[in-house]
């Protein structure tokens, strides 16, 4: 994570996100800009984050450590939206990781400082009203896609989800927890994308070879595109 001082840039951030727009105030004064490297942790697990973010440009995966040991991949996010949002309303709620999938920016509020203003915000409450449902919505709807479709469809989605430059290398036990199947089966349709022209073997993962093939399956589950901005 690096801290960036450039006010053209944010202000551009602010601009294309509708930042300013989540607020009844104007915060501009005290919003920082921060830039992370894939695979940076945005909020580290256990730690409770300093910075209320808003992600503008990237995407991130949201982990947790279970009770006995295991680690499990629990969500996807994409720009814009909040991040740090839980811990703000509840300070005793438990922060899980956040780690940046590709190259992320993220616009910053001090949280201490803006927790009492915020919460008295009545239009920066009605949007994170918003944006739960959304991710609420979002949730359901993949788990009925979980019962409802076979693996080839979700296991595609979830490449293009996951990828970092057309590079797929989640771990396989996290995947297939994810994708609620056996790891023997997330195994055998990974052959068969290779064999079929979809993926490369290669040392660091699976390279995607077909990204249109990939993206077809993927829509099968979602015709009316809705998720397409996650899978470029």
């Amino acid at each position: 994570m690096k801290e960036i001082h450039n006010n053209d840039l944010k202000q551009q951030l602010m601009s294309e996100s509708a930042f300013k727009d989540c607020f009844s105030t104007d915060v501009s004064a005290d919003t920082r800009l921060f830039h992370f490297l894939a695979r940076d942790y945005i909020v580290q697990e256990g730690q409770q984050p300093s910075w209320l973010f808003y992600l503008t440009r990237g995407r991130a995966r949201l982990y947790a450590t279970l009770a006995n040991g295991r680690v499990s991949l629990i969500d996807f996010f994409a720009a814009p939206c909040f991040i740090g949002e839980i811990e703000l309303i509840d300070k005793d709620h438990e922060p899980r990781a956040v780690q940046a999938i590709d190259e992320c920016w993220c616009l910053a509020l001090p949280m201490k400082h803006y927790r009492p203003l915020l919460l008295n915000d009545t239009l920066f409450l009605r949007k994170l009203c918003v944006t739960l449902s959304h991710k609420n919505y979002r949730n359901i709807v993949s788990l009925t896609q979980n019962q409802s479709f076979p693996l080839v469809n979700r296991l595609a989605a979830f490449i293009l989800l996951s990828q970092e430059g057309d590079l797929y290398h989640e771990k396989h036990t996290q995947a297939a927890e994810y994708l609620g199947v056996s790891y023997r089966h997330l195994l055998y349709v990974l052959a068969q994308f290779i064999h079929d022209g979809l993926l490369i073997k290669s040392k660091k993962g699976y390279l995607i070879k077909n990204r249109k093939q990939l993206s077809g399956l993927a829509l099968e589950m979602a015709p009316e595109n809705k998720f397409s901005g996650m899978m470029q």
